[in-house]
């Protein structure tokens, strides 16, 4: 059962982004982030950056898990951007990305940003999430796709 909304709230998931290339996407998400979560956009899009010389968070089918520590966050956080249409992002597979989910932590959070990291991979490795992902009509379906246990429990 995917529940992921200690990482994401309604206002931190984003349609139709357009973007050219990878550092573009990163310079945009630097900017949701400064909106979302009060971070100077630089610091966000630099860590990133940083994260993904280390080798690709793009891996495969699409999906991208950009993520990195960055000072001034208080909670580890998440942004899901569906792009407008899919980018190169040198993913392991090779194949353009169009559904990206960041997760951003703290820097002393330890192994709880791994543990993060592990439940969002494991939530958009299964195709038929992705796929439901992909063929949402609004943001607003799409975080109640990330949400469906507490979505359960309201019912």
């Amino acid at each position: 059962m995917l529940d992921l909304h200690d990482l994401i709230r309604p206002s931190s998931v984003l349609t139709g982004v357009g973007a050219v290339n990878k550092k573009k996407l990163l310079a945009q998400i630097g900017t949701a982030a400064e909106r979302e979560f009060g971070l100077p956009s630089r610091l966000v899009a630099d860590a990133l950056g940083d994260r993904e010389r280390l080798g690709t968070t793009g891996f495969g089918a699409g999906i991208a898990i950009p993520h990195g520590r960055v000072a001034g966050i208080e909670r580890i956080s998440g942004l899901f951007l569906r792009l407008d249409r899919p980018i190169d992002f040198e993913a392991i597979d090779d194949l353009p990305v169009d559904l990206v989910f960041v997760l951003l932590s703290p820097p002393d959070v330890g192994s709880d940003h791994l543990k993060a990291l592990a439940r969002v991979s494991r939530a958009l490795r299964d195709r038929n999430f992705a796929a439901k992902l992909r063929g949402a009509g609004s943001p607003d379906a799409m975080y109640a796709l990330f949400t469906t246990a507490e979505a359960r429990d309201a019912a």
